[in-house]
């Protein structure tokens, strides 16, 4: 989708501020609210924003153990894949959910309120999961970079 200098300038400016309203929005992008809106509209009905969304502090809530799985399948069912997705989505602590290319198959991104309820997470929930062949444990110790914030 081709995007102009008055669709980047939006977007920047929701990247800034998500929780903006319109109307500031429109005044830090220089445009008017109409236009904004009608802009954004198009923008959402083409796929380029898929919505906003609230960043949870899961530390502050308590949840202090962060691990990622790295998965490898026992590709010699069919259904190896779809059946340890499907799975892994009822895994309350399973955060997020990666498919891959190569020697990995699946990362997994699990939190818990303390290695205690990590233990339990794993051995009871996720070495349960079907079709696993191999799975490593990456501990979480700092978050360097995030964002998905890109020169637009």
């Amino acid at each position: 989708m081709q995007i102009d200098d008055t669709d980047r300038r939006l977007i920047r400016q929701l990247l800034a501020d998500p929780a903006q309203t319109t109307a500031a929005l429109s005044a830090r992008a220089g445009v008017t609210e109409a236009t904004a809106a009608r802009r954004l509209a198009r923008l959402r009905a083409r796929g380029v924003l898929k919505g906003q969304e609230a960043v949870i502090d899961w530390p502050a809530l308590g949840w202090a153990v962060e691990v990622s799985l790295r998965v490898t399948l026992d590709k010699t069912a069919p259904r190896a894949f779809d059946e340890f997705i499907d799975a892994a989505r009822e895994v309350p602590e399973v955060l997020e959910i990666q498919t891959f290319l190569g020697r990995v198959d699946v990362r997994l991104n699990v939190i818990a309120r303390d290695m205690a309820h990590y233990q339990q997470v794993y051995r009871g929930r996720i070495l349960t999961l079907p079709h696993i062949a191999d799975i490593e444990a990456l501990m979480h110790v700092a978050e360097i970079k995030t964002g998905e914030r890109l020169p637009v």
